[in-house]
């Protein structure tokens, strides 16, 4: 035998051998486990990387798994002293948390079917080593939560945050300013509070790092929750004060000038700074050794839980077993569900509406709402003999699926690879989602989105996801529509006063969809 093979088989044995025979067969159950997860939610994964690896919002999230492992690695002594054991009841949470994966695949929610494939590796933790090794590791479990990219849906609110923060600095600084939604017009330009500039990945970040500091660092509530309080509104101001301090230096440097600075200085070196402030405020209450870190909890031998934990343990192979048969039961459902689609006209039109009339149509600015996978699109435009106009644009989807989602971001009215902006949520309208969009900072344009899926008539994106779900689950080939009614009328007040005449007059747009569909 070569002396490398000898050093290498050697090394192998050490590393087992450090393990105390009692968690050995646990643990290679876990391993098994997982894979078995791994295998099935494994396209969710490769989508989960991509985000760590390519978005920066999400680039924090690649420290996530190597703290993870530091977390265990520290109490590794003292849960070695525990005695894990299967846990049959461990595997109502894993069925619980691959339903939110199938639901979450089958309507194309990428957070639900990410969600639910972390939170099954969790279950399958209590499952095969049982909540008492669970319990143990309470805290590095939970934190495996922020392996799921999420945020995404708070960059509205904080584009509107951000500006409502940077005009009343403005106005504070002495400079002239006025605020329309996410634009601010000053002497020297019109700026936007674009999604770049929400500061949603710094909050991500900070709400991760401050969940670990609170956890590692203190050891009384009220002092985490202090801490909490202060990493989510901390980067949420010293974003409003960089957008403005951008504002503030174009006006006496030029905006080419002002511009460069701030893309030199918006990056890991803004939140190395926020976070660098926050923490030296903070240090002299820390209390808490980070490299002391016990146990979260512990039962005790003799009490009720652990006389209920023991009388509901089950053997390793039997947990694992049904880990595995779990495993299959989803993947075969999913399987079966995405194959459901519905029947697709040949032809839909545009169809003849009493006291309207389609025109050509022939926008100020081109404005084509995207529609990816759609089956048809129409686009047109209708008229009033008083002046009033309406662009209708339908789009019929013979499925939800990954590529071809009416409800996906950055499809329907607003591409953010338009030469549109959005500019603010436009007046609440029943079953519509309002949105008012801007181009080259002058011209307006009102959209009103809505969606129908079997009976279901909504502008809510989670209403038509929700219903998506239950038609696919229950095998049911129901087509979605997607229906945008806009204006570019500049007097908005008139845009919404068209676009209302023009609802009420083809009645029920329920109906009314299902008719150009084919459906009635």
């Amino acid at each position: 035998m070569q002396p490398e093979a000898v050093l290498d088989s050697e090394g192998k044995r050490g590393l087992v051998d450090a393990i105390p025979a009692h968690w050995r067969a646990p643990l290679a159950y876990l391993a098994i486990g997982w894979l078995a997860i791994f295998g099935l939610t494994f396209s969710d994964w490769v989508k989960m990387v991509d985000q760590w690896w390519n978005i920066s919002t999400y680039n924090h999230v690649l420290f996530v798994p190597l703290i993870v492992g530091w977390l265990v690695y520290t109490r590794k002594d003292q849960l070695f002293e525990l005695v894990p054991q299967g846990w049959w009841p461990g595997l109502i949470p894993l069925a619980g948390a691959l339903m939110l994966w199938l639901l979450g695949s089958l309507a194309g929610v990428n957070t639900a079917s990410q969600l639910g494939a972390v939170v099954a590796l969790q279950a399958c933790v209590v499952t095969v080593l049982g909540p008492r090794v669970a319990l143990a590791n309470a805290f590095p479990l939970a934190y495996m939560l922020f392996l799921v990219p999420f945020g995404d849906e708070l960059v509205p609110a904080l584009q509107m945050i951000t500006a409502e923060l940077v005009i009343a600095l403005t106005e504070w600084s002495g400079i002239p300013a006025i605020i329309d939604g996410v634009f601010i017009d000053t002497p020297v330009g019109l700026f936007e509070v674009a999604e770049a500039c929400s500061g949603v990945k710094f909050l991500i970040a900070m709400i991760a790092l401050g969940t670990l500091i609170s956890y590692a660092c203190f050891k009384r509530w009220k002092q985490r929750i202090l801490f909490m309080a202060a990493a989510i509104a901390l980067p949420i101001l010293a974003n409003g004060v960089r957008a403005w301090g951008t504002i503030y230096i174009a006006q006496f440097q030029g905006v080419e000038f002002a511009e460069g600075f701030d893309h030199i200085f918006y990056g890991w070196v803004f939140f190395a700074l926020v976070g660098g402030v926050l923490l030296g405020v903070a240090w002299r209450w820390f209390d808490r050794d980070p490299d002391d870190l016990g146990l979260d909890f512990l039962v005790k031998s003799n009490g009720k839980i652990a006389t209920w934990i023991d009388r509901t343990s089950a053997a390793g192979t039997k947990v694992l077993v049904g880990i595995i048969g779990l495993a299959v039961l989803f993947g075969v459902w999913n399987f079966t569900a995405a194959k459901v689609e519905a029947a697709s006209p040949a032809q839909i039109s545009l169809p003849t509406i009493e006291g309207w009339q389609l025109d050509a149509y022939e926008p100020v600015y081109a404005w084509s709402p995207k529609a990816t996978g759609a089956d048809h699109r129409l686009l047109g435009r209708y008229r009033t003999a008083s002046g009033g106009e309406v662009d209708v644009f339908i789009a019929l989807y013979s499925a939800q699926e990954d590529g071809r989602e009416a409800s996906a971001f950055g499809e329907g009215a607003f591409d953010p690879n338009s030469d549109w902006r959005w500019l603010a949520a436009g007046p609440a309208v029943a079953n519509a989602k309002t949105d008012c969009l801007l181009i080259f900072g002058q011209h307006k344009r009102l959209v009103q989105t809505s969606y129908r899926t079997g009976n279901v008539f909504t502008g809510s994106v989670a209403k038509l996801k929700l219903a998506n779900m239950q038609s696919r689950l229950l095998l049911r080939e129901q087509p979605t529509v997607m229906l945008i009614l806009s204006s570019e009328l500049q007097d908005m007040d008139a845009a919404e006063q068209s676009i209302a005449q023009f609802r009420q007059a083809i009645g029920d747009e329920g109906e009314w969809l299902d008719r150009i569909a084919g459906l009635r």
